[in-house]
């Protein structure tokens, strides 16, 4: 295991490139999200990494905030600052290499266990050169079962859980049919109502400079939509639009970014800003012409609809509505994950104390402590 700072930015991305080629990550996971605007993100980077017997096992990026009061804090795969953090990671976690699992269970342990024994050392290692021990906390967002599992087992705190909706796509299968009844009315009766103003189609962004054009329709549509409502919405976060017109220019060549408007006759309804990660479509973000709809339009069924057929004819295995409950999800979806946002506090921090209390572990916590203190020390 290492766990060290990294100087060099620039020379982990090639590292990352490669070790992801043949690791089972999401997109979340990849040096195009990973990377983008890396030095405003990482101000602190901290790498860790796990071999076995020379083999690269697991890649994982952190970013190292001071506490309050003394202590620090390592962010997995976000930089602690609100607003950087506002592109909100999921599908987060350790790279983990592909068949982790088989060789995790050769040593008398899957993959949690590896997440746990990796994590445990992320919270405890010195980083790199440095001397002796230092409070630090865990922070995970947005991670899957196994990595909650893991580091509940080492006396995590629960902060949320979020169902992530999903659509298994199947070419040749009509979708509709897997719909409730009600769903099934709501898009047929809403795809009426648009034909009236011409035929439904959608546009693929054909190029990096239409997808940025994309972008910006989206983004009027999206704060038109959250101002209505009395909030701020994403965009108003000036990093947050910087961040995503960067990743387009990082992703779009290598067929990880699209964008679709969708339209009725000559009128844009819709705008999707989706990535694309081997065969699975992530729905990350939209913009709807809510004003210009009319009764029973329903513009965010319909356009989600229409994407969800153009990529299941494209041959793409499953199309991702990402972490939330939002009823046009659950309509449309035909199963769900869970993600996990979680704290692993040191184990003398109120929140520690806690949930080790919560777990049943202060008394095998203080057994070890003082088995540690009872063993003689070297001289250095």
């Amino acid at each position: 295991m290492r766990l060290a700072p990294v100087s060099d930015l620039a020379a982990l991305g090639a590292a990352w490139r490669d070790f992801e080629s043949r690791a089972a990550g999401s997109f979340f996971q990849s040096w195009t999200w990973m990377g983008c605007l890396a030095e405003d993100r990482f101000t602190d980077p901290v790498l860790l990494e796990i071999r076995r017997e020379g083999r690269l096992l697991a890649m994982a990026l952190f970013n190292r905030k001071p506490r309050w009061l003394g202590g620090e804090t390592l962010w997995l795969g976000e930089s602690g600052d609100r607003r950087c953090d506002a592109v909100f990671i999921e599908h987060n976690g350790l790279l983990l290499a592909r068949g982790i699992g088989k060789d995790g269970a050769s040593e008398g342990g899957g993959e949690e266990t590896i997440l746990a024994r990796a994590l445990a050392a992320a919270r405890r290692a010195p980083i790199g050169a440095a001397r002796g021990w230092r409070r630090r906390d865990l922070v995970l967002s947005g991670v899957d079962a196994a990595h909650c599992a893991a580091v509940l087992r080492l006396g995590a705190a629960l902060c949320q859980t979020r169902p992530a909706p999903f659509v298994v796509l199947t070419p040749g299968r009509e979708f509709l049919a897997g719909l409730s009844a009600n769903t099934r009315y709501q898009l047929r009766r809403s795809a009426r109502r648009y034909a009236e103003r011409g035929p439904l189609s959608i546009v693929r962004a054909a190029s990096e400079t239409q997808a940025h054009e994309f972008l910006d329709a989206l983004a009027v549509l999206h704060q038109r939509g959250w101002a209505a409502r009395g909030k701020p919405g994403a965009f108003a976060n000036q990093f947050f639009a910087r961040f995503h017109h960067a990743l387009i220019a990082r992703g779009f060549d290598r067929g990880e970014i699209d964008l679709l408007m969708v339209r009725a006759g000559g009128e844009a309804i819709g705008y999707l800003y989706n990535f694309l990660w081997r065969e699975e479509v992530l729905a990350y973000q939209s913009g709807f012409d809510f004003a210009a709809a009319r009764a029973h339009e329903k513009p965010g069924l319909t356009c989600h609809h229409l994407a969800i057929e153009m990529y299941a004819a494209a041959g793409m295995r499953r199309y991702d509505f990402l972490a939330g409950a939002a009823r046009y999800k659950t309509s449309l979806a035909s199963g769900e994950c869970r993600l996990h946002w979680l704290t692993l506090p040191h184990g003398f921090s109120v929140p520690g104390v806690t949930t080790r209390l919560r777990w049943g572990r202060l008394s095998e916590y203080f057994t070890k402590l003082r088995r540690a203190r009872a063993t003689p020390r070297e001289n250095p």
